[in-house]
Parts: structure tokens; sequence; C-alpha cells
């Protein structure tokens, strides 16, 4: 940062903390942060919060302001028991029971302001909440909102770049926007976080940045595929996961994503995915579906949300309704999913409607139109045509299906309103004004921070939409915020030691054994015309051939077997005269494919007219290696053996390596059924998976 530049980030952050002391009460105007004290609250006695039973508690406190926004509070207050015979309290606010029988009320003061919760303990300890309107923080602080932050809190955009340059440290003019728009949220992006220590104080900086509530930090950290963090545990993806059928696993792989998530600060996952991909010709779902069957997806989904929500972190599944049966990208294109609603409750809906009766806190909407459910036709800025309505801008959709239906009482957010099948076809503003009418509580990187904001504070004015409308979807972004502790705190925890604790979460040994055990279950063998395990004399030669992937595919042999010769298939993937006389030479052959549309895996695909010369062209026995899509193997069914691996994570490969040469036994079993390439029959079915 120039010289320039840094006085004038001094001069901000001065006029910041001096405007912080200051209520503006001109009409329209949001009231910046109020500094007066009106009441001392036990979090837990919050109508909102869910208790449970145990034998340790912690209890927290926090302060509400004239203003009726909250934070949370440690510095001066006093804890006490007024039984400690059954229940004792530190000064940390955590409460233990001693097995005596019996009840106490724990008290917090900060000065003159106080409060209490009861406990009682009859073979385990509960807490008693206390009742009365003081507790009722959510309405009395929407009360007191001016419409702008009530907008605010539905926003949620992204900063990925700015300039040019990638965002990877808090900017002033952010800062300045964040508090402008009084956002209720931020997505980032892989280009966002570099480190784990930028990434520590990146969401540190966003945070401070807020005026009076905590930010929902949000990323898609879904793991396998759709991964934002550079650094940290590399766990397999969904369809990996559905490979082992292991809710129990699944879970723990929630529980780690979680934890990481949670120690960098990131208090929002957009994960998991639980569209069930029953098209193989789907090209943006795939290998990030647990699978094609309904019961496997929702069983997995909801227990990865599970592991999520154990960690503190916010679980959201997508994409609502279901975006698996589909052929066309929505970041691309308009998809539809022509089926009717009671096709859709036995496979799209039914992993959704489990999800919700598991609580899970937010779901996301899909960009897809289902014409069975809402035929209504609006008129495409980019066609002038008549186009379906996408679920995300459906009222009948998300309001009439989703709440009024399916009793969903947490929060909806729509999918990227950036995505060309909602930008295409209609404006910003008109794009947020029909998500927000439709039923959408967060109105996910919309086109144009400012336009948007002004146009839907605009649109509640106008009688357009109603302001009760926009305080229901407040109520619930506030609901989920203090449900998961997401709140401003009056003394912020040091950067240092956030950042310390961050560096033993992330990475930590726990984590990766976790992500090894997924990888290694996942693994997957299709075919095998008795060749594996590899067994072969030391100086016996191994060609590893492909393009994409190579160095992780060949660096995963090479752990059990020395002599390999790595051929690296040129862009247009013909092999030169040298390279065939390798290859008919060698004792085995190793080959990687890597697809991810349906353009990919046709025969005169020039990365499988390649597999296929090979495999006709030696003797030596050919192994393929799915790398990503397990369907790959419908363009080269001859193949004399077939490993699917579900994704191009590192452990992934060293799973795939040690299954080649019996280290370890294969023991997933396919996700999804794989048919002939014409689509006349079936090669393999759903849950085939062979073992050594």
């Amino acid at each position: 940062m120039s010289q320039a530049m840094k006085m004038i980030w001094m001069y901000m952050m001065i006029a910041a903390i001096i405007i912080s002391q200051i209520t503006i009460t001109s009409p329209g105007l949001a009231k910046t942060r109020d500094t007066t004290v009106q009441d001392l609250i036990v979090f837990q006695n919050i109508p909102q919060i869910e208790t449970t039973s145990g034998k340790l508690f912690v209890l927290k406190a926090i302060q509400r302001y004239e203003d009726g926004h909250f934070e949370h509070t440690t510095s001066e207050i006093k804890w006490q028991s007024t039984n400690p015979k059954v229940a004792k309290v530190d000064q940390l606010g955590n409460v233990k029971f001693t097995g005596k029988n019996g009840s106490a009320q724990i008290k917090v003061s900060k000065g003159k302001l106080k409060d209490q919760i009861g406990v009682r303990y009859k073979g385990q300890g509960e807490l008693v909440k206390k009742k009365g309107k003081r507790y009722d923080v959510i309405n009395q602080a929407i009360k007191k909102m001016a419409l702008e932050e009530k907008v605010g809190q539905m926003l949620m955009p992204d900063f990925r770049t700015w300039e040019g340059s990638h965002v990877t440290k808090m900017l002033p003019e952010i800062y300045a926007l964040v508090k402008k728009y009084h956002l209720g949220g931020v997505i980032l992006f892989q280009e966002n976080v570099v480190s784990t220590e930028q990434t520590t104080r990146l969401v540190a900086d966003y945070q401070q940045a807020a005026e009076k509530y905590g930010l929902l930090m949000t990323m898609d950290q879904e793991g396998g595929a759709v991964t934002r963090l550079q650094t940290g545990t590399d766990m397999p993806g969904n369809m990996a996961l559905g490979a082992t059928r292991s809710p129990e696993l699944t879970s723990r792989v929630g529980l780690a994503i979680g934890e990481e998530l949670a120690s960098l600060g990131i208090n929002m996952n957009f994960a998991p995915d639980m569209d069930v991909n029953n098209n193989p010709d789907n090209p943006v779902i795939g290998v990030r579906s647990f699978g094609e069957d309904p019961k496997l997806v929702a069983e997995l989904g909801t227990a990865y949300a599970k592991g999520l929500q154990t960690a503190g972190v916010v679980a959201t599944a997508k994409h609502f309704p279901g975006h698996g049966d589909t052929a066309v990208d929505s970041h691309l294109g308009l998809p539809e999913v022509p089926y009717d609603k009671e096709r859709l409750k036995e496979v799209e809906l039914y992993p959704f409607q489990k999800a919700m009766e598991a609580n899970i806190d937010a779901i996301m909407t899909a960009h897809v139109t289902f014409p069975k459910i809402d035929n209504t036709k609006v008129i495409s800025q980019k066609t002038g045509e008549e186009i379906a309505l996408p679920a995300t801008l459906s009222y009948k959709v998300l309001t009439e299906l989703m709440r009024n239906e399916l009793k969903f009482e947490g929060v909806i957010t729509t999918d990227a309103m950036n995505m060309n099948a909602i930008a295409e076809h209609f404006g910003s503003v008109d794009a947020a004004i029909r998500a927000v009418k439709a039923g959408a509580d967060i109105v996910l990187m919309p086109v144009g921070l400012e336009d948007v904001a002004n146009g839907l504070v605009e649109a509640v004015r106008t009688k357009e939409l109603s302001e009760k409308r926009i305080e229901q979807s407040v109520e619930r972004i506030l609901t989920l915020k203090i449900k998961r502790g997401i709140m401003k705190e009056e003394t912020p925890q040091l950067i240092s030691e956030k950042v310390a604790y961050a560096l033993d979460v992330i990475g930590s040994p726990e984590h990766k054994q976790i992500e090894k055990e997924a990888a290694e279950k996942s693994i997957t063998l299709v075919k095998n015309n008795h060749v594996l395990p590899l067994q072969l004399n030391e100086g016996d030669e191994i060609v590893v051939l492909g393009r994409t992937y190579l160095t992780d595919l060949a660096n995963a042999v090479k752990k059990h077997h020395q002599h390999i010769t790595v051929i690296e298939a040129n862009a247009n993937y013909p092999l030169a005269a040298e390279q065939l006389e390798r290859i008919r030479d060698a004792k085995a052959v190793i080959i990687g494919s890597d697809t991810s549309t349906v353009a990919d895996r046709l025969l005169e695909n020039p990365q499988m007219k390649m597999i296929n010369q090979v495999i006709a062209e030696t003797n030596a026995p050919v192994i393929g290696i799915g790398i990503r899509n397990p369907y790959d193997v419908m363009a080269f069914p001859a193949i004399d053996s077939y490993l699917a691996m579900y994704g191009f994570r590192p452990a992934s490969f060293e799973a795939a390596g040690a299954a080649i040469f019996g280290e370890i036994t294969p023991q997933g079993k396919l996700p999804v059924a794989i048919p002939t390439l014409d689509g006349s029959g079936m090669l393999y079915e759903y849950g085939h998976g062979l073992t050594l």
C-alpha cells in the first residue's frame, strides 16, 4: 500500500470512530451504531437458542443497545451460582454440575445490569430459560432498524477482485461498502483465500467492518471438485462419499470441513450439494452429488450437514428443488426439469425434505425451470421471447412449495445472481425484486450492489414490496446468526490468537486421517480382468499415460513401483510412434481419464480415441483410472481394469495407487449406474463394486 493510501486509510478509520459515536435521525437514513448499553442478557435465554442436556454448559452474555443491536460481551462480567452444591460456574461462564440432584440460578452481572438462567440436575443437567419481552432481541432489533439496514441484511456480494487484482486483504473501498450498504454477508472465493494467516486476517477485517450485526462469511467448500481453500485438508467430494456408503464417515468429513472453516472465521458453507445426479449428461453437478439414489443422497447429505452444524457452521442444502436431472449448466444457460410434483417428491425433493426434517440451517435455490410446478411465462431480455420462470424467482416454488407445503422455516438463499440463467434474461434489479417476492431471504452475488440495494429500497417505498416481507427475511437471517453465535463482539479476540488457532486446526493430523480414510474407502473397482493387484518384477516397466493430473497419478504409482515411464499426451492426444513403441514394450499401462461433459466421453473425442488406440495396440494389461467421472468407462468398455476415484484431490490419487498394487482393498460401491454409450443398456448397475 502506498504512503498516500495509508494516509487515506488512517483518516477513514478516524472518521469511522468519530461517526460511530453519532446517532443520525434524518428520515430515511440508517442510524449508526449506538454505544448506549440498555440491557445485559444471558445468551441462552433467547428463545431461538436451542438448549441441550449434559454435564457442562458454556454460558454467554450479550449486551443490548438502545438502537436494538446486540453484542457478545466478556469484559467486566461476573458469574455466580446460587447453589454451588448443585452447579458451579467460573468467570468464563462454564457451568459444571457436581452430580448432586437439585437446581440453581446462574447469575450474570455487569455493573448495575444483570440477568440469570435456571439450571437443574437429575442424572444430567439442563437449562431452564427465563421468559419475557427483554429476551425477544431479534424483533426489538428489527423495530429499530432503518429500511436500508433491513435490505442490507439480505445482500451477500462477492469481492473477488478490485480494479483487476485479487482481493486478499481489506481495502478501504470495500470497508466503506460493507458499512454503506449495511451488508449481512459476503461470499469468498479461491481468489480471496491464499493462506491460513491471510484468510483469518481478511475475515476478521470483514467482521470489523460490519456496523452492528455480525456478517455471514461464506464460501462453497463442498470438498472434491468444489474446494475454495488453498490450504488445509482436501476432502474427497460427495460422490466419493456416496461410494463409501458411510453416514458416519460423511458426518466426520462435514465436521472436519466445518472445524477448518470456523477456525478461519468462516461461519457459513454453501454445502452440501443435495442434488440427485440421475442424469449422466449433467455438466455442472456430476460428482458434486452423493449419487443417483434419493435415499442415499438424503442420508449422506443430512449427515454431512450435521457435521458442519456441530462445528458451529451454517449448512446449506442446494440446489432446490433439484439440479441433478439437467443437461444444461445454469452458469451458462437456463435448464429445465420437466417432471410433475409427484415425481419430484419421490426423487428431487426427497433429500431436501429430509434435510428440512433434520433442521438444516439454509437452502439454496436452483436457477432451473420446473414448468409442472410453475408454468409462468416471462419475456427474456436476451431474446425477447417467452421463457419459463426459474425456481429462484418463483413464488410457487419458494413460498408455496418450500415454505407452505414442505414447512421449511430456515433461510432461503438464491444461487449466484450473476449466472447466465438469471443475468442474461432479467435485469439485475428486477431479478432481485422477483427473488425476494418469491420468498428468498438472501440475494447472493447481486449484479451491481448499489443498484440492487437502492432498487429493493425503492420497491418497498413504491409498495411493489412490502416492508413486512423484508422483515420476515431479516428475522430469519438474524435468527440464524443468533443460533450460530454470529454477532459482533465487544472485545474481539486478538488476531494473533485467531491465526495461531487456525494454524493448529487447518490440515491437522486428525483431519488428514479422515481425508485418507474417505479417499481409500471410496475407491471403486469397476472392472478387473485378472489384472489387479499388479504383481510385477522390480525391473518391469509401467507406462503412466494421460494429460491432466498426470504428475499426481505418476507420483502415486511411483510410491509403489519405481520403474515407470510417464507419457504426456499433447493437447490433441495423438500419440507419436516412439510413444506407442514404449507402450507396446511396457508390462502394464495405467491411463488416467478426466472428463466433465458429455462431449468429453464421445468416441470421437481425442482423449477417448487415444485410450481405445492404446487398448487395441498393446498386449499389456491396460488399467483405466476415472479421475473425476465414473462414467468415463462408457467410451472404452474393452479396457482390462477400471477404477473410479471420483475426484482429483491428492488423497484420492494416493488411494488409487495403493489399490492398484493391492496395499488396500477397494471397498467403494458405485453411487450411480453406468449405462452403455448409446443408452441402450447398462454396463454397470448402481451398487456395483469389486474387491481384490
